[in-house]
C-alpha cells in the first residue's frame, strides 16, 4: 500500500490551512473597530450585529466566486479604514438610515469605478500625502480611546494592553486577537454580575433598514468612505497581490465588491473590498508552495468567513454590552499600526508636507459643518493648500 510522503500532504494543506488563518486573524483583527464605527453613524445594538453578519456572508461570497473564476488568490475584506473614518464621525442629519443610504451610494461608486475607470483616475489625482493624512487624522480619536479606557477601567482594560504588547514582540500577527480574547474575558465576567445588560439577539439575524438619501450623508459619509476604500484598501490590495505575481481582475473585482456593498448596505453593511494585509498570507509562501493552488487559500478563507457569521451575531451581542470604552479600546490598538503607516506615508513625501498636516489636524479635529463631517474638510483642504502650494510649470523657453 502506497502511503503519500508527510511534507507532500503538509504542502497540500496549506493552503486551507491559510485561509483559515486569514479569515480569523481579519475578523478578530478589526471586527470590534467596524462595530465602532457602525454603532457611531446611529446603529443600534442588533443593526449592528446585521452589519457585522451580512459582511462576513457578502465578502465570504465574493472571495468565492473571483477565486473559482479566476484560479488566483483574491481575498477580500470589509473596510477597516472605512469602519475607522465612520467611528469619528458625527451622527448625521436622517440618522442610521442616512449612513445606510451612503452605504449604497459607496457601492454605486464602486460599481462605477468598473464601468468607467476615469473616475477611479480622479480619485489617484488625490495627492497620496493627503489622503494618507486624511485617513492618519481620522484613525487618531479611535487610537486615543485605549489611553482613556485606561483611565476609567484600568482593571479591564490593563490587561489588554498588557497582553498586546507582549504579543506585539513575540507574535506580532496574533497580537490583536489575543488581546480581544482577554477582553472577551474581561467582558464575559463582568456580565456574570451584570447579566441584565445582554440585551440583543444571539443567534443569526439580519435586520433591514429602508435607506434615505441626505445629501449630508452622500457629502459626509459616502464621499471619504469611497476614497478611503478606494485609496487604503483597492489599491493597496492590487500592489500585495501583484509583489506575489498576481494580476488582479480590476473591473471584475470592483464590480463585484461594488454590487455587494449595495446588497448588504441595508442590513447595515458599509463596504467591502480588496484585503491589503490578510492577502499576504493567502497569496504568500504561507499558502502553499506552488502559486497555482494558492487560489484553494481564498477559498477556505471565503468558507471560514461563512461559518464565522453564524456566530458574529452573538459576538456583537456580547461585545456591545461591554461596559463603555472597552470595545473602542481594542479597536484602538487595532488600528494602532495602521495609523502609523499612515501617518508615515502622510509626511515623508518628498514635496512640501503642509497640505498632508493640514489634511491631519482637520480631519482629527472631528468638525461637522453644514452636517458634514471632518473626513470631507480635510480632503477639502488638504487639497485646497496643495493647489496653492504647488507651481504651475514653467512654460519651456524656445
Amino acid at each position: 500500500m502506497t502511503t503519500t510522503p508527510e511534507p507532500v500532504r503538509e504542502a497540500a494543506r496549506r493552503p486551507y490551512v491559510a485561509g483559515v488563518v486569514a479569515a480569523l486573524v481579519g475578523f478578530t483583527s478589526s471586527f470590534a473597530v467596524v462595530l465602532a464605527g457602525l454603532r457611531a453613524v446611529g446603529a443600534s445594538g442588533p443593526e449592528a450585529a446585521s452589519g457585522l453578519l451580512v459582511l462576513c456572508l457578502t465578502q465570504a461570497v465574493g472571495m468565492l466566486v473571483l477565486s473559482w473564476r479566476y484560479r488566483i488568490p483574491v481575498t477580500l475584506a470589509w473596510s477597516t479604514p472605512g469602519a475607522a473614518m465612520l467611528a469619528g464621525a458625527a451622527a448625521t442629519d436622517g440618522g442610521w438610515p442616512a449612513a445606510v443610504g451612503a452605504f449604497v451610494v459607496t457601492g454605486l461608486l464602486i460599481v462605477t469605478t468598473a464601468a468607467w475607470p476615469a473616475l477611479g483616475g480622479l480619485v489617484a489625482r488625490i495627492p497620496a500625502p493627503v489622503a494618507h493624512a486624511m485617513l492618519a487624522g481620522v484613525l487618531l480619536p479611535l487610537c486615543l480611546e485605549p489611553v482613556h479606557a485606561l483611565t476609567t477601567s484600568p482593571w479591564m482594560v490593563g490587561p489588554v494592553v498588557l497582553t498586546w504588547l507582549v504579543l506585539l514582540r513575540l507574535a506580532p500577527r496574533w497580537a490583536v486577537p489575543a488581546a480581544f480574547a482577554v477582553a472577551m474575558a474581561g467582558i464575559g465576567l463582568w456580565l456574570a454580575r451584570h447579566g441584565d445588560a445582554l440585551d440583543g439577539p444571539l443567534l443569526p439575524q439580519l435586520v433591514w433598514t429602508t435607506p434615505s438619501l441626505e445629501w449630508q450623508a452622500v457629502v459626509g459619509i459616502a464621499l471619504p468612505l469611497y476614497v478611503v476604500t478606494m485609496a487604503a484598501q483597492n489599491v493597496p490590495g492590487v500592489a500585495v497581490m501583484a509583489s506575489y505575481g498576481y494580476r488582479v481582475p480590476w473591473r471584475a473585482t470592483m464590480a463585484t465588491t461594488g454590487i455587494g456593498t449595495v446588497l448588504g448596505a441595508p442590513a447595515g453593511g458599509h463596504a467591502i473590498n480588496l484585503a491589503a494585509i490578510t492577502a499576504a498570507l493567502t497569496a504568500g509562501g504561507d499558502g502553499g508552495p506552488d502559486p497555482r493552488r494558492r487560489w484553494l487559500a481564498s477559498q477556505a478563507a471565503g468558507w471560514a468567513y461563512v461559518v464565522i457569521a453564524l456566530f458574529s451575531t452573538a459576538l456583537a451581542t456580547v461585545v456591545v454590552a461591554a461596559p463603555d470604552g472597552v470595545v473602542e479600546a481594542v479597536a484602538g490598538l487595532a488600528l494602532v499600526g495602521t495609523l502609523g503607516a499612515s501617518l508615515h506615508a502622510a509626511v515623508t513625501a518628498t514635496v512640501r508636507r503642509e497640505p498632508a498636516v493640514v489634511t491631519f489636524v482637520v480631519a482629527a479635529s472631528g468638525i461637522t459643518v453644514a452636517g458634514i463631517g471632518a473626513a470631507f474638510w480635510a480632503l477639502v483642504a488638504g487639497v485646497v493648500v496643495h493647489l496653492v502650494l504647488t507651481r504651475p510649470p514653467e512654460p519651456a523657453r524656445p
